[in-house]
């Protein structure tokens, strides 16, 4: 006799709500028992999608999660196929927050993890070496140095993870110490002085507006003085490299490839101790969204940013486009009006921003987030909102801004993964936790990416790809059975166990810097 306990053919999410959703394809015809009442399928469902389990009629409010998600466009009979046909946004977002409620602390939770302390006592869980180009004019060169410390020769540094380089597109034809080059000066600061960077070099070309010398005098980025041939020390400030005062490109690698033999050799010296779980940051993404992200992979890792708080540690929720539609649970968790209406601010700033080039914000859902089930952005929104977990949100950040608040807070980013990402790295973030239902193949240096099926048919599928599988909790496993397991698993991934995107050798490609103004 099997103790496999057998898979509904739907879930209901709340008891308000007057949609199902299909945990495997179901063909036309179907008859369906909800709350004892018969419903028979109209057309095929597909896993992921809505049924409408009562009639809906035009311009009411279809509901999922005990939330509206969005207006019926036509009157739509018990078991109809919900979607993008019959399904529309109507969501606004209020002016002004006057009050908000947010919970008690967590009980303190005390969890350790084995890091590298970095000299002003934050906690590296990688210890990589960065190429940083100021300007994209300078990013071949950065690649080619890079390209000269494979994986033979990086063995001569033990205690290196490796060296990756971080490229970008502008740097230059933008307004000096405007939108744009604060945007990317911050962005290109928070790598090069991130705890996950045990070393870094900075290469630029000579005539762009975003200086190495910018950066020094901005950001805080100490250039090095010292002369090539004496050993590096903590003392000697960011090696930097212009490629006009170098002599041109070959020599500016050739040089290039002898000091960051000394970047490496005082990276080295970095090693793994025990560390307290307070220094954990952690980036919650959701990328390739399905009907199940918001069921299964993102509740679980809102259980990890629960534990994370709980031990003292910072959560980063971003995506701002992606909380368009569920702001107000946010707003209402907010430690002070002051906070939620940064929030809210904030996507007002949006709205007028994606109008400009004649679009909305309903147009974040992607043709795959549609495929898999998601309708309309405030159902994607308020699936993704569930990443942030249970804690009051202490704080709202600009993009790519040093995160320096303990406890739950939002960045502002867009929805396009690897920009948002960046950002939160940028931010000080130094692990991921990526949700995917559809297979993001996602990585990132120097942050390790922990990848979150939604469903069970997804993590067999890619399994090279996915670390853990949410999909268990439509067998019966809790949520927070299913976050605590993974809590763990994200405190060895900050000891050093790798990652599937780390084993596949990914997050070479991944710096995409989110910039807003114009190119000159």
């Amino acid at each position: 006799m099997s103790n496999v306990k057998e898979m509904p053919d739907y879930l209901r999410l709340h008891a308000d709500d007057n949609v199902v959703i299909a945990t495997r394809p179901l063909v036309a015809g179907q008859l369906l028992r909800v709350d004892g009442n018969p419903i028979t399928l109209a057309r095929p469902i597909p896993t992921g999608h809505k049924i409408a389990i009562c009639p809906i009629p035009a311009q009411t409010a279809v509901r999922k999660y005990g939330q509206p998600i969005g207006i019926a466009r036509e009157s739509i009979q018990p078991g109809c196929h919900v979607h993008t046909h019959n399904l529309q946004d109507r969501h606004r977002v209020v002016e002004t927050i006057t009050s908000t409620n947010p919970p008690a602390k967590p009980s303190p939770l005390r969890r350790s993890f084995q890091g590298y302390v970095r000299p002003d006592g934050r906690i590296g869980t990688r210890n990589y070496v960065a190429v940083l180009s100021t300007v994209n004019c300078s990013a071949t060169v950065c690649h080619k140095i890079v390209a000269r410390f494979d994986d033979q020769r990086l063995r001569r540094w033990p205690n290196v993870d490796g060296v990756f380089a971080a490229s970008h597109t502008t740097g230059c034809a933008i307004e000096f110490d405007g939108r744009k080059h604060q945007m990317i000066a911050r962005t290109m600061a928070g790598y090069a002085d991130h705890p996950n960077v045990g070393g870094r070099l900075i290469i630029g070309l000579g005539c762009e507006q975003n200086t190495p010398a910018y950066l020094a005098g901005h950001h805080g980025i100490v250039p090095l003085h010292a002369p090539d041939g004496r050993p590096l020390t903590r003392d000697d400030g960011v090696p930097m490299l212009t490629m006009q005062t170098e002599g041109g490109s070959q020599a500016t690698i050739t040089r290039g490839e002898r000091m960051l033999e000394q970047v490496l050799d005082l990276a080295n010296q970095s090693t793994r101790t025990t560390a307290d779980a307070s220094a954990l940051s952690i980036a919650v993404e959701c990328g390739g969204s399905d009907g199940y992200s918001g069921i299964t992979a993102n509740p679980a890792i809102g259980i990890v940013s629960d534990r994370v708080v709980a031990c003292g540690g910072t959560s980063i929720i971003s995506e701002t486009t992606e909380l368009y539609g569920a702001e107000h649970l946010l707003c209402d968790r907010s430690r002070s009006p002051d906070v939620a209406q940064k929030l809210v601010d904030l996507l007002h700033w949006w709205q007028r921003y994606v109008a400009h080039y004649g679009g909305e914000l309903n147009n974040n859902p992607s043709v795959g987030n549609k495929a898999g089930g998601l309708s309309t952005i405030t159902e994607k929104s308020l699936g993704a909102v569930s990443k942030s977990g249970s804690t009051a949100l202490e704080a709202v950040y600009d993009y790519a801004e040093r995160v320096t608040t303990k406890g739950l807070t939002v960045m502002d980013t867009p929805g396009f993964d690897p920009a948002s990402v960046t950002g939160k790295v940028a931010g000080g973030a130094n692990l991921v936790m990526f949700s995917t239902g559809r297979g993001s193949c996602f990585g990132c240096k120097p942050a390790p990416v922990i990848k979150v099926a939604s469903n069970s048919e997804l993590f067999h599928r890619m399994r090279d790809d996915m670390d853990l599988n949410a999909g268990e909790a439509i067998a019966g496993k809790s949520i927070e059975q299913l976050g605590d397991e993974f809590f763990e698993f994200a405190l060895r991934v900050a000891s050093g166990e790798r990652t599937a995107s780390e084993r596949n050798g990914f997050g070479d490609h991944e710096f995409v810097p989110w910039t807003v103004g114009p190119t000159l």
